[in-house]
């Protein structure tokens, strides 16, 4: 059970762990998918989940929410230009963890974090039904 237990704090000061949380939710915007341990993957991805969720509303107290956060007008634009309308019609889940193996050299387990494309995940087909 994890109570009264929050956050993640990766072995890091506040001002350090929050310069690697920005830095991280930068490069996943940037470039769509981050390669980095499962922690960090772990205490990264609700911050992501929330920018985007800011992102589909798309107000401009949004957008000041979101820099405030990233400090980066070209990532913020982005995020609301590209991926914002990208995810209009989708409520939650914007994000993956893909398991990628062991670090050879700690033996950490390295993941990889991408944001989905809009058409990632398609409905199944319930066969069930069919019959």
């Amino acid at each position: 059970m994890r109570h009264r237990v929050s956050g993640y704090k990766l072995g890091r000061k506040t001002g350090s762990r929050k310069a690697l949380y920005r830095i991280l939710v930068n490069e996943c915007i940037k470039r769509g998918k981050i390669r980095t341990t499962m922690a960090k993957a772990k205490a990264v991805q609700p911050k992501i989940e929330k920018l985007i969720t800011l992102s589909r509303k798309g107000s401009q107290n949004d957008r000041k929410k979101a820099y405030s956060f990233v400090n980066n007008t070209e990532v913020t634009n982005e995020l609301f230009n590209v991926i914002g309308k990208k995810f209009e019609q989708r409520d939650s889940g914007f994000t993956r963890i893909t398991k990628l193996g062991i670090r050879k050299g700690d033996s950490s387990h390295m993941v990889e974090l991408s944001i989905l494309d809009d058409n990632s995940v398609e409905p199944q087909n319930d066969e069930s039904a069919d019959e």
